[in-house]
C-alpha cells in the first residue's frame, strides 16, 4: 500500500476560509504565505493543527481528556490523511521564575545526572570521593575516613526538586524591603507622612511610638541623625506608651508594640515596598550548599551552569580523559547525551545563552527556538509540525541553522508546515501555498502554490517578485538631522560603556544577532532614562547620561495582544463605537446605552452580549456555538428592532473599517477615529471583530492609529520587533505609516531583523559581533549603505542583498 502524499482538506470554512479546497504536501516542509489577515494562521494554525491535535487527543482516555484544554473542531466537510499534530506558536508563554535555560531545554536535566554519576562527591567529613565503580551504589564509602554515605542522584541537583536553596527555595532571589521605597520624599517630616509603612490604619501608632523613643517627627526626615534614621528602620519591636486624641478629643494613652518602618512595610505586603535582592544563602545559584559541594572537573553545577553553550559544548568534550577509565562507557554515554542536547541550539544561534539564565528573561525568539529544539531532539516520525513564523526575532545569519533544523524534522519522517514572512526561509522550502489576494474577506483562498522557483514565475503571486529579489521598500534616506539623542550606559548583561546616538526626526533600525544587547540598549537603557527625564527623576542607575534634545514624550509601541476578551474589539479601541451609538440614539430617541453589548439595556440575556457561548461536553473539546437567542447578534430585540440607514447596530459591528467610513462618511464623530485604522492598512478588520485575535503585527499598527490623531511633534516612538508577521506588501504600508509620523514631527526607533524594513532607515546602529559576552559593541553605523559597505558589520553582507 502506498503512503498517502498529501493532507486533503475539503470544505474549510475557519475564520476568513472560504470553503476552501486545498492539498498540503506530507512528508516536506511547507510554507503557507500571504498578506497579513489573508488566511495563513486559519489554515494552519485553527485547521491543521487543530484538527490534528484533536486526533492526536482521541487516542487518549477519556479521563485524561477531561483536563486537557481543547481547541474546537474546524469546520470543513472534510480533512484526509492529516498525522497527529504539535505546534510551535509564534509567541510561546513566558516562563514562570522557576524556568531557566538550562530547564527549558532539558540540557539540565543531562548535566544533573551526570554530576550524580560522574562528580566527585563530599563525604560528611569533607573528604572527596572521586567517581569510580563503587560510588554508583545507592551507598558510598568514604576511602579516606571511611564514612559511609548516600549517593546524591539527579534530584540532589534540581533546583527544583531535593537540591532547592532552603532560603529562597530554589527562585535565586528574595523580595526584601527596598529601604528608599519607604521613605520616597525626605523632604517631608515623619508627621506630614514621609515614612510611607506609617501612614496605614493602626501602623500610624508606630510614629507615635517613634517619637517617644527620641524621634523628632516635625523635621525633614533628610535632615535626621543616622540614629533616628536607624531606628525608625531598624529599631526593636518594643512595648511603649504613647498619647493619642480619643473621640471626644480628650488624650489617650495607649501601650503599643512599636514596628519600626521595615517591619511595618512586610507586614503589610505590598510590593510597592519590596525589591528583588539575590538570595544572601545561594547567592543567586538556586542550590541548597550541599548540591555545591560535588564537583565535576574541578567545578561545582553553578559554575558549569554559568558557562554559555557553546563553552559548555568544550567542556563536555573534554571531560573523556579527566575521568577514570573503568567509567568509560558511561562517560561516553553521558557526553553524547550532552553534546546532543546543546548542538541543535548552538545550530539556532544560541550559543551566547548560559543554562542558568532566567526563562523570563529571554525574546520570544529565544523561547521559540528552544521550544523548537526539544523538539528536533524528540527525534518522532510521522507527525505534523506547524510552526508559527519560526523565524522571529531571528538576525539573518541564523535563519541558515533554523533552515537545517526545519529541514531534519522532515527528514526524520515528519512533515512540517510553517507560517513564514521570511523570504530566505520561504525560499526554501519544499512548496509553497500562497494565500490572499487581500485580507479579511477579501482573502481566504489560495491565490498560488508551487515550488520556490515556480512562484518566482507565477504571474498571480504576490510574493513571487520579492523572492525573485524585488525589494517591499523603495525610499530615499533623509537628509542628516541638526539634532541627535545620545544615551550612555556604563553596564548592563553585556552593554559595557556603550554610547550610542539616534538622529532625531528620523527613523532609525537598531540590529544585531539576538543577544547583542539591542533591548538592553533600547528597552531597557534609552526608554526608562527617558521618561526618567521627562518625569524629572533619576534615570536607571546603569545610564551615564541622557540627552534627549527637543523630544518631550516617550511612546513604546509593542505587539501584545489588545484587550482580554472579545468584548474588545477594533470600534471600542478606537472609540469609534460611542459616536455609533450616538447615531443610533438620537435616531431612536433612546440612549446610547440601549446600543452597547456590554450593558443589560442592549444585550442579548441569553450570551450577555458575547455572541456565543461555550457547552462543555467534558471529555471533549468545549463547543463554542453561536447564541440561539440572537443568533450572533449580541443584542436583545429590543435593541436590534431599530435600523438606521437599513441596518442594525449589529450589522454595522459586522462592516469593514473601509466599509463604515464609506457608509458613515457623512459623521465625521465616526470618520475621525476610523480613519487613521485604514491608514495603516486594517481597513479589513470588521468593527466588531474581538481585538485578542489579531496577530502581533495587526495589534502593533492598531496602536500606531491610536496615536495618529494626537499631535507627532517631539514624539519619540520606539518599535519593538514591528515587522514581526508581515508580508513584503504589509512592510511597505509599515514604512509609510513610519513616514507619517516622521513628516509630522516624530522620531522612530526600530529594533528589527527584517532587512526591508532595515534597508528603509534613515540610520543604522548595528550591534554585536555576536549575542552574549562577545556582543554588547556598536560594531557598525550610519545610513543602511553605508553599514552595508561596512566589513565590521553583522548585518551588513545580508543588507546589501537589499542593494543588489
Amino acid at each position: 500500500m502506498q503512503l498517502p502524499q498529501a493532507i486533503e482538506a475539503r470544505g474549510v470554512r475557519h475564520n476568513t476560509l472560504r470553503d476552501l479546497d486545498v492539498d498540503v504536501p506530507l512528508w516536506r516542509v511547507v510554507a503557507i504565505a500571504g498578506v497579513s489577515g489573508s488566511g495563513k494562521t486559519s489554515l494552519a494554525m485553527g485547521t491543521l493543527y487543530a484538527e490534528g491535535l484533536h486526533r492526536f487527543l482521541e487516542g487518549l482516555s477519556t479521563y485524561s481528556r477531561r483536563r486537557l484544554t481543547q481547541a474546537q473542531r474546524p469546520d470543513a466537510d472534510r480533512i484526509d490523511h492529516l498525522p497527529p499534530a504539535l505546534a510551535l506558536r509564534q509567541r510561546p508563554p513566558v516562563p514562570g521564575p522557576r524556568s531557566t535555560v538550562g530547564t527549558m531545554s532539558e540540557v539540565l536535566n543531562v548535566l544533573r545526572l551526570t554530576m550524580s554519576r560522574l562528580g566527585t562527591h563530599t563525604c560528611p567529613n569533607g573528604h572527596g570521593v572521586p567517581p569510580s565503580i563503587a560510588t554508583q551504589a545507592m551507598e558510598i564509602t568514604c576511602p579516606t575516613c571511611g564514612a559511609r554515605f548516600e549517593m546524591p542522584g539527579a534530584e540532589s541537583f534540581a533546583f527544583n526538586s531535593y537540591g532547592a536553596c532552603p532560603a529562597c527555595e530554589g527562585i535565586g532571589t528574595r523580595f526584601e524591603v527596598d529601604p528608599a521605597a519607604l521613605v520616597p520624599d525626605p523632604g517631608k517630616t515623619i508627621a506630614e507622612g514621609a515614612v510611607l509603612p506609617w501612614n496605614v490604619g493602626g501602623r500610624r501608632l508606630s510614629l507615635y511610638a517613634a517619637g517617644e523613643l527620641g524621634v523628632r517627627l516635625d523635621v525633614p526626615y533628610a535632615t535626621l541623625t543616622d540614629a533616628e534614621k536607624d531606628l525608625v528602620l531598624h529599631g526593636e519591636p518594643v512595648r511603649q506608651t504613647v498619647t493619642v486624641s480619643g473621640k471626644n478629643g480628650r488624650p489617650v494613652q495607649l501601650k503599643v508594640l512599636y514596628d519600626n518602618a521595615i517591619t511595618a512595610a512586610t507586614k503589610s505586603g505590598n510590593s510597592k515596598y519590596l525589591d528583588a535582592q539575590t538570595c544572601s544563602v545561594c547567592h543567586g545559584t538556586r542550590l541548597r550548599p550541599e548540591a555545591l559541594r560535588s564537583h565535576l572537573a574541578g567545578r561545582n553545577l553553578a559554575e558549569i551552569s554559568a558557562l554559555d553553550l557553546e563553552s559548555l559544548r568544550a567542556f563536555a568534550e573534554e571531560l573523556p580523559p579527566l575521568l577514570p577509565a573503568e567509567l568509560s562507557r558511561l562517560t561516553t554515554g553521558l557526553v553524547d547525551e550532552l553534546t546532543r542536547a546543546i548542538a541543535p541550539l548552538l545550530d539556532l544561534g544560541l550559543g551566547y545563552l548560559g543554562l542558568d539564565r532566567a526563562g523570563a528573561t529571554l525574546s520570544t525568539g529565544e523561547r521559540q527556538r528552544i521550544e523548537l529544539t526539544s523538539t528536533v531532539r524528540a527525534s518522532t516520525t510521522g507527525m505534523l509540525y506547524v510552526l508559527d513564523e519560526p523565524s522571529v526575532g531571528l538576525h539573518p545569519s541564523n535563519v541558515e541553522g533554523l533552515r537545517r533544523t526545519i529541514a531534519a524534522l522532515a527528514a526524520n519522517g515528519n512533515s512540517v508546515v510553517m507560517v513564514e514572512h521570511d523570504l530566505d526561509l520561504v525560499a526554501g522550502a519544499d512548496w509553497i501555498i500562497e494565500m490572499g489576494p487581500g485580507a479579511g474577506r477579501l482573502g481566504g483562498t489560495v491565490v498560488a502554490e508551487g515550488t520556490p522557483a515556480q512562484l518566482r514565475k507565477n504571474r498571480t503571486s504576490i510574493i513571487g517578485p520579492y523572492l525573485a529579489g524585488e525589494p517591499a521598500v523603495h525610499r530615499k534616506p533623509r537628509p542628516s538631522p541638526d539634532e541627535w539623542i545620545t544615551v550612555s550606559v556604563r553596564e548592563l548583561y553585556n552593554l559595557r560603556d556603550v554610547t550610542a546616538e539616534f538622529p532625531v526626526g528620523r527613523l532609525t533600525g537598531v540590529a544585531g544577532p539576538s543577544g547583542a544587547g539591542k533591548t538592553a540598549l533600547v528597552l531597557d537603557s534609552l526608554v526608562p532614562a527617558a521618561r526618567a527625564q521627562l518625569a524629572g527623576s533619576r534615570p536607571p542607575a546603569h545610564v551615564r547620561s541622557v540627552d534627549l534634545g527637543s523630544i518631550r514624550q516617550v511612546v513604546e509601541i509593542d505587539a501584545t495582544p489588545i484587550g482580554l476578551n472579545a468584548r474588545s474589539t477594533p470600534s471600542t479601541y478606537s472609540g469609534a463605537f460611542d459616536a455609533i451609538r450616538a447615531v443610533f440614539a438620537a435616531a431612536s430617541g433612546r440612549s446610547a446605552g440601549h446600543f452597547s453589548f456590554n450593558t443589560k439595556d442592549g444585550q442579548c440575556p441569553t450570551c450577555r452580549g458575547l455572541g456565543s457561548i461555550d457547552l462543555d461536553v467534558q471529555y471533549l473539546p468545549d463547543i463554542n456555538v453561536d447564541c440561539p437567542t440572537c443568533h450572533g447578534a449580541r443584542y436583545n430585540e429590543a435593541t436590534l428592532a431599530v435600523r438606521v440607514d437599513g441596518l442594525t447596530i449589529a450589522d454595522v459591528l459586522d462592516l469593514t473599517v473601509r466599509e463604515a467610513l464609506s457608509h458613515f462618511g457623512d459623521v465625521p464623530a465616526v470618520v475621525r477615529p476610523l480613519r487613521p485604522i485604514a491608514d495603516v492598512g486594517l481597513d479589513y478588520l470588521r468593527l466588531g471583530e474581538p481585538t485578542p485575535s489579531l496577530s502581533g503585527g495587526e495589534s502593533q499598527r492598531l496602536r500606531i492609529a491610536a496615536r495618529l490623531r494626537s499631535s507627532q511633534r517631539n514624539v519619540l516612538y520606539v518599535f519593538d520587533e514591528p515587522s514581526t508577521g508581515l508580508h513584503p506588501v504589509d512592510i511597505r504600508t509599515l514604512v509609510a505609516v513610519f513616514d507619517r509620523l516622521l513628516d509630522d514631527g516624530a522620531t522612530v526607533v526600530v529594533i528589527d531583523h527584517d532587512l526591508d524594513v532595515l534597508a528603509a532607515a534613515d540610520h543604522v546602529l548595528d550591534l554585536g559581533p555576536t549575542g552574549g559576552p562577545d556582543g554588547g559593541r556598536i560594531v557598525a553605523r550610519g545610513t543602511p549603505a553605508e553599514v552595508a559597505a561596512d566589513p565590521s558589520s553583522v548585518t551588513g553582507p545580508w543588507l546589501a542583498s537589499r542593494f543588489g
